[in-house]
């Protein structure tokens, strides 16, 4: 997070949206409640001092718990077919019924976290087991402890790659500083995010850690960029800094230019993903004290348009980004990632520096954008001007709640709501909102939109566990 003026910035004045400076000052923990399922581990650690509201620095490693294992077993019809995740088919397979109840019919238990990668193939986050449910299988193949999870972190959300692969992401606990001395320090090794694959015989294997930071050019001919050496993500733009280490939340790219991309929110901030590369990182941030404040990221979402769509604890931005991965980070010339909107805030929300706590945020088809948070509610967003320090907000009424969890807009113009408590809604194109009645469950955990199925797919994660609905 940006907060000090350190780092590959050195003396360069930058602007109040520095999406990539470095810094060396302890990273901002919100003070919050998470929703994340009991067998995901507790959040990364409280950075005590940082924050306005700071409740003090907790002395358990997050990033070190092992989550109870849900058991190795595989489902006797699982992994002896083809693999499925290696080639594009012409036509979904799924069910075509309007609602679906995955739990049910196909016995995916009531995951954390689920995913679909670009051969359709389901996949499932539970604790330490990662799931596949592939198609024409009548149930999913599990596998264990792999990779970080092998290592004792806890698990936290699953993302679809292209296809036959997923990305997992992890808990670690922040660092006091995070500036590394040398690329061989370990802590470069803790969380962040694993690559997991099909084999051909239908097994679910680690691919690899995360580690192939790529740039475009140096940027400056002082530092080296990318060392010789397995260090996890780190910032792009200098080796030394491990300020990603938590994966919260994370986007799949369904469309457009960049199919198959995937963006990751991080306890600092977004970080870009092509196949096993990446670059990190964006930000939205706000100056206190001459400092700059960055929450988390729990909100990520692509616009109609393909703009990256970034909200985290204060801020939010949305920024067009440049075909060329290794620019993500690059902040000048503005003409290189172009930002519709820098910084900013709703002050019919709250104060710049009291929590609002952003969980989705969306643009449906009619080009309005409608952010949610987990505490005060559905707010439809105008841009006022992109370089403003706030745009305007109105909050949206008729929900039975004011504690939301995720958005996802649709092809018919509708934007379907996760609540917590409450089940799903949906407002439709013509702004009427109503209860989803046929998907159980109380709390919607994610929702993720699939735009490739015939017909479309939104898949509902609640506590009840996995239903698609088809056709929106």
């Amino acid at each position: 997070m940006i907060r000090k003026l350190l780092g590959a910035c050195g003396a360069v004045v930058c602007v109040a949206v520095a999406w990539a400076c470095n810094d060396s000052a302890e990273p901002v923990r919100p003070e919050q409640e998470e929703l994340a399922p009991p067998d995901a581990g507790p959040p990364p650690e409280e950075d005590a001092g940082t924050s306005p509201t700071d409740a003090g620095e907790s002395s358990e490693d997050a990033g070190t718990q092992e989550p109870p294992d849900a058991g190795t077993q595989e489902p006797p019809d699982a992994g002896t077919g083809p693999d499925a995740g290696t080639e594009q088919p012409a036509q979904d397979p799924w069910p075509k019924e309007a609602a679906v109840n995955y739990t049910q019919r196909f016995g995916v238990g009531q995951p954390q976290s689920v995913a679909v990668d670009d051969a359709f193939n389901v996949w499932l986050l539970a604790g330490n087991r990662i799931g596949v449910l592939r198609p024409g299988a009548t149930q999913p193949v599990w596998a264990s402890h792999l990779g970080q999870a092998g290592r004792g972190f806890s698990s936290t959300v699953i993302c679809g790659g292209s296809a036959g692969r997923a990305y997992v992401g992890y808990y670690a606990r922040e660092l006091d500083n995070p500036q590394r001395s040398s690329y061989q320090d370990s802590t470069f090794l803790e969380g962040d995010l694993d690559a997991v694959k099909l084999t051909p015989e239908g097994t679910v294997v680690l691919e690899e850690h995360i580690t192939r930071s790529f740039r475009h050019d140096k940027h400056d001919g002082s530092l080296s960029w990318n060392p010789p050496n397995n260090t996890g993500i780190h910032n792009s733009n200098d080796w030394r800094y491990d300020e990603d280490r938590s994966v919260l939340s994370c986007v799949k790219v369904m469309r457009g230019r960049d199919k198959g991309e995937v963006y990751v929110g991080t306890n600092h901030g977004v970080t870009r993903i092509r196949g096993l590369d990446y670059n990190s990182h964006r930000h939205p941030v706000w100056w206190e004290n001459g400092s700059q404040r960055a929450g988390y990221t729990y909100a990520v979402g692509i616009a109609q348009d393909g703009d990256v769509l970034i909200a985290n604890d204060w801020t939010f931005g949305i920024v067009t980004p440049n075909e060329d991965l290794g620019l993500w980070d690059a902040m000048t010339p503005k003409t290189l990632n172009p930002m519709k909107v820098e910084s900013s805030y709703l002050p019919e929300v709250n104060p710049l520096p009291e929590f609002d706590n952003w969980r989705g945020f969306q643009q449906t088809k009619d080009g309005r954008y409608y952010l949610a948070s987990k505490d005060y509610g559905l707010w439809e967003m105008s841009i006022l001007s992109k370089g403003n320090p706030w745009q305007k907000g109105t909050r949206l009424q008729g929900l039975p709640t004011q504690g939301l969890t995720s958005l996802a807009a649709t092809d018919d113009g509708s934007l379907f709501i996760g609540t917590a408590g409450s089940g799903l809604w949906r407002m439709d194109a013509n702004k009427n909102l109503s209860r989803v009645a046929n998907v159980p469950g109380k709390t919607v955990k994610q929702l993720i939109y699939d735009p490739n199925g015939t017909p479309a797919m939104l898949y509902v994660l609640t506590d009840a566990g996995l239903t698609v609905l088809r056709g929106h």
